[in-house]
């Protein structure tokens, strides 16, 4: 992290917060709280540390000294103490103390380092010996290091064995396939890198341009303009750097300029070297990715010049028959329950009338345009994660994603509590509910949706929701967040990003036509996140 001269964060490499301190930007730094030293820790530093845990004896020593697992149960197996006793309940530190001082004292005199084997294999490698291990044979060595060497490399060696032999097994053809796929990829990969490259170098070749847009811009903000009234007056506006202005994302402070007809992102937070350093940064990974990509297309043609390539048959795909939930917005979540949600009024008004059981969860926020969702139960006990998922699904397909709020709050109720019959002399639109009694909130949701494609035993299927439950059920996952391109224009990009990612064209055309992908994207502006 970047620090100023008063210990100020002015930026982390990853913000994250503690219960006793925060790491973020605008926070003083503070060193983490220090720990129990297993190697001097005395006996009042031990009763403090036992009697102040809720955890037992041998988790107190493995998280509060850093000692780890291994060698906290060693400690106990000296001192002849269960090490699964409750801290707390410890009376007598002395047999602790006394095992810590003996483990520890090699590190002070003279190490042991040898490699622990168990039925001829090596088992471990340790820098001093334990009781744990006293009936194991042992090989010594001179130093830890090679002990280590020792150790490692030849677990090494056995990984690539493994590689080699699973490559011997596979079909002929398949490493040919994977050629043309890897020089493919490292074709795309520099043409990606050039282009971040030039959006770098435009930055800086138009330097009064974005930094007056940048300036403008958070002029307005520090007055306490909002978003709109700067989005509306831009768009007035007959000055050359507000006509450079393609689109605006206020969730995310994004500003995208044309710049000699190439879209360049702006972000407001930052200057605008900064701005230009995350292109070439981004060009900096990618020509990692290519130095790894020439490498891998090396070892492939090695292996392939012994391979003969077989006629390839051609393959044939079937779309699946869609079950009765697919006419609606639907997932099953990371537990395994069927999600559904309305894509309209007439959806929301079929779900409840026709859908929704009694032991069912009812989810709705309190934005117009919102879905009606329906977690389906079946009678079962539903998790904590499912009823977080079916949140924020009911959130991502209401009016938040739409509006470009950062989050939204939503609220689940029992079924008994949603109506349609409205009060004495009011009405309640089609798709709109009558809620009584207490609701359940969640609140500060963020909007995000996945689609990925699932593997079944006689085909392939898209699906669609929160990204921890797709991730559950696909093996390759896209994300989308709010952004500022049209349903269709994403739903384009998911399908060639799917199709270059299976290499089969043909089968992304039959089970995840574009507009299909569309169906499972939030009403809105969208991109797929990086």
């Amino acid at each position: 992290m970047l620090l100023d001269a008063e210990k100020r964060i002015i930026l982390p490499l990853k913000s994250i917060s503690y219960k006793d301190r925060k790491v973020r930007r605008g926070e003083i730094y503070e060193l983490p709280q220090p720990q129990v030293s297993p190697v001097t820790a005395s006996r009042e530093e031990l009763v403090e540390m036992f009697s102040h845990s809720d955890a037992d004896i041998v988790r107190t020593m493995a998280t509060r000294m850093n000692v780890g697992g291994q060698y906290a149960e060693e400690i106990c197996l000296r001192a002849g103490i269960d090490k699964k006793t409750p801290a707390s309940q410890l009376t007598d530190v002395t047999p602790l103390l006394a095992s810590l001082q003996e483990v520890f004292k090699p590190l002070s005199t003279e190490l042991k380092p040898h490699i622990v084997l168990k039925n001829g294999k090596e088992e471990d490698v340790l820098p001093i010996e334990l009781t744990q291990y006293g009936k194991n044979e042992k090989r010594s060595f001179g130093t830890f290091n090679e002990a280590l060497d020792e150790y490692f490399s030849k677990k090494e060696d056995a990984k690539k064995q493994e590689k080699i032999e699973e490559t011997k097994k596979e079909k002929p053809g398949l490493l040919e396939y994977r050629l043309q796929k890897q020089v493919a990829t490292l074709q795309k990969f520099r043409e990606d890198e050039k282009k971040l490259i030039i959006k770098g170098e435009l930055i800086y070749a138009h330097y009064q341009t974005c930094d007056g847009i940048l300036n403008t811009i958070k002029a307005a903000r520090e007055k306490g303009y909002s978003w709109d009234d700067i989005s509306s007056t831009l768009k007035n506006s007959d000055v050359a750097e507000a006509k450079a202005i393609r689109s605006i994302v206020p969730a995310k402070g994004i500003i995208t300029v044309t710049l000699d007809g190439q879209d360049v992102e702006l972000d407001i937070r930052l200057t605008l070297p900064q701005n230009s350093q995350v292109y070439y940064d981004r060009a900096k990974k990618l020509a990692s990715k290519i130095k790894g990509a020439q490498v891998a297309i090396g070892k492939t043609k090695e292996l392939s010049e012994k391979e003969q390539v077989p006629e390839v048959r051609k393959k044939t795909y079937k779309a699946h028959k869609p079950k009765w939930y697919e006419q609606f917005r639907w997932f099953y979540s990371s537990d395994g329950f069927l999600v559904i949600g309305g894509k309209d009024a007439q959806d929301n008004e079929d779900i409840v009338s026709k859908y929704l059981e009694k032991r069912d969860i009812f989810f709705h926020t309190q934005v117009s345009g919102s879905p009606a969702v329906v977690v389906k139960t079946e009678g079962k006990e539903v998790p904590d994660t499912t009823l977080e998922e079916a949140a924020q699904f009911a959130v991502s397909y209401s009016g938040v994603w739409k509006s470009g709020q950062a989050s939204g709050d939503c609220y689940w109720v029992n079924p008994e509590q949603v109506s349609k019959t409205a009060e004495s002399g009011e009405y309640v639109a089609k798709g709109a509910f009558v809620i009584r009694g207490k609701r359940n909130f969640f609140k500060d949701v963020r909007p995000s949706v996945a689609l990925g494609i699932e593997s079944l035993k006689e085909t392939e299927k898209l699906i669609g929701g929160p990204l921890s439950a797709v991730r559950k059920r696909a093996v390759y996952v896209i994300e989308v967040e709010q952004g500022e391109f049209n349903q269709n224009d994403i739903a384009k990009k998911i399908y060639r990003m799917m199709s270059e990612k299976y290499g089969d064209r043909k089968m992304i055309q039959v089970i995840a036509p574009v507009d299909k992908i569309a169906g499972f994207l939030p009403s809105g502006g969208s991109r797929v996140k990086e």
